[in-house]
C-alpha cells in the first residue's frame, strides 16, 4: 500500500486530503512538527509528497529542496500561491505538479494517482474502486458490474466516480458539476439531469435499477 507524506498546517485541509485517501485505501502521514519534516520524512518513506508552500519557519521550497538532497520521490505542491512564478520555482526545485487552492478533492486524487502510476510504473494496477457489485477501473476508465463492461462516456465516468468516492454518501449537485467542469464545456444544471439519467439507464441495463438514489433538492448517492 503507498504511503502519502501530507505536509500542510491547515488542520481542516490536511484532514480532508487525509479522509480522502483513506477512501483510495492509501496510507498517510501528517507532518506535526514542521521543524521536523525531514525526520517524519525519513521516518515515514513515502511514495509521494503533499507539499504546501507557506508553511511555519521555513516554506515548502525549502523542504523540497531538502528532500530532493536524498530523494526522487515525486512531490506534489498544494497551495493559494498560484501565481505564475511560483509554480515555475516549485518546478524548478523539484516539484513534479502543482494544485491550487481552493482544489476539488477529486482533481487532486487524479493528480496523485496519475503521479504514483508513472513513478512507479503501475500499468494497469491502479486503483479499483469496489461497491454492490459495482468496479471503477480507474487507471482504464472503465465500470464493470459482475464481470459485464458498461461502457461510460467521459462525463458518466467522472460522476460515477466521484459517487464511488463518496459511496454512501449524498454528493450534492454543485460537487458533481465541479467535476464535470474538467471537460472544455459548460456543465449546467440540465446537462448533470441528462448525464445522471443515461449513467442509470446503463445501470440498469447492466442488472442495476436503483443503483443511484436521489435526495431531492440535494444531490445523489450510491447507497
Amino acid at each position: 500500500m503507498f504511503r502519502i507524506l501530507i505536509v500542510e498546517d491547515d488542520a481542516e485541509i490536511a484532514a480532508a486530503i487525509g479522509c480522502q485517501l483513506k477512501k483510495w485505501e492509501l496510507q498517510y502521514q501528517l507532518v506535526q512538527d514542521f521543524q521536523q519534516v525531514m525526520e517524519t520524512f525519513e521516518r515515514y518513506q513515502p511514495h509521494l509528497v503533499l507539499l504546501d508552500v507557506m508553511l511555519p519557519f521555513y516554506n515548502g521550497y525549502h523542504w523540497c529542496q531538502e528532500i530532493r538532497r536524498k530523494s526522487a520521490v515525486p512531490i506534489l505542491f498544494i497551495s493559494s500561491a498560484a501565481e505564475k512564478m511560483n509554480m515555475i520555482m516549485a518546478m524548478d526545485m523539484g516539484a513534479d505538479d502543482f494544485i491550487s487552492k481552493p482544489f476539488d478533492l477529486s482533481v487532486l486524487m487524479a493528480k496523485i494517482n496519475a503521479l504514483l502510476r508513472r513513478s512507479y510504473q503501475l500499468t494497469g494496477t491502479a486503483p479499483i474502486l469496489e461497491h454492490h457489485g459495482i468496479s471503477l477501473n480507474t487507471g482504464e476508465n472503465t465500470l464493470s458490474i459482475k464481470g459485464q463492461v458498461v461502457e461510460l462516456s467521459k462525463n458518466e465516468y467522472r460522476i460515477m466516480l466521484c459517487l464511488m468516492e463518496n459511496k454512501g454518501q449524498v454528493v450534492s449537485r454543485e460537487k458533481l458539476m465541479q467535476a464535470l467542469w474538467q471537460s472544455d464545456s459548460f456543465i449546467d444544471d440540465n446537462t448533470l439531469t441528462v448525464n445522471v439519467n443515461r449513467l442509470r439507464h446503463k445501470l440498469k441495463e447492466a442488472g442495476l435499477d436503483q443503483a443511484i438514489a436521489t435526495k431531492f433538492g440535494i444531490g445523489y448517492l450510491l447507497p
